[in-house]
């Protein structure tokens, strides 16, 4: 997620008219900055086929008596592993009727979609952020190296905390990006966090993102 080689800022459009958490436009691109050799991406081992219309293998298996959440806003998101501790602000629609990204001179902030899936109640609530910045790396730079097993804690304006455990780590073409499987509700309170990664090319930026599936397994 970024702006274009003109500076201008990218929006994105909701995936669906009814899912509006659904966000197909998500197709996040570079700010055109080169970091080194740029973000890591996941191993195989976190990564499953771009083909597969199924999602990551061997969710964790909440407590039975694991209370599911009422909707409240995000305030913010820690991933411990890739050393994320970001405030999280709320993104909503222009007057056009696109998505709004969080501001990309914040290195340090992510976003949550106001009329989403709150993390915590029952669908796939969804966080993106920018992976770099003119100045470098951004907020979620690191995502593409959690791995399965990671936790990731999603604090609210309610006061309470969901932990979710990640279970698969992937990166799809933003040509072809599965709205309905990364998005879709599994019948559980479920998390995707969401950056630009895959390859990269001064004229066209990130070809894919970076998906991280994680489930919740704790609320307190």
């Amino acid at each position: 997620m970024g702006e274009d080689e003109t500076g201008q800022k990218r929006r994105y459009s909701p995936w669906g008219v009814l899912a509006l958490v659904m966000l197909t436009g998500l197709a996040m691109v570079r700010n055109g900055v080169n970091v080194g050799d740029g973000p890591p991406q996941p191993t195989a081992a976190s990564a499953v086929a771009v083909t597969s219309d199924q999602l990551p293998a061997n969710p964790p298996t909440p407590p039975a008596d694991m209370e599911v959440l009422e909707h409240s806003s995000v305030q913010r998101i820690r991933i411990p592993t890739i050393n994320v501790d970001a405030p999280v602000m709320t993104v909503g629609l222009d007057a056009e009727g696109w998505i709004d990204a969080p501001p990309p001179q914040d290195r340090n902030l992510a976003g949550w979609y106001l009329n989403g899936i709150s993390p915590g109640q029952r669908g796939s609530a969804v966080i993106v952020g920018h992976v770099d910045n003119a100045q470098g790396p951004a907020v979620f730079y690191g995502l593409g190296s959690v791995k399965p097993g990671n936790h990731i804690e999603v604090e609210r304006y309610d006061g309470r905390t969901a932990v979710f455990e990640v279970y698969g780590v992937e990166v799809f073409s933003k040509e072809a990006f599965p709205g309905a499987r990364v998005y879709g509700d599994t019948g559980h309170p479920e998390l995707r966090v969401i950056t630009c990664g895959g390859g990269y090319s001064k004229a066209r930026g990130y070809d894919g993102n970076v998906v991280v599936f994680a489930r919740m397994v704790e609320a307190r």
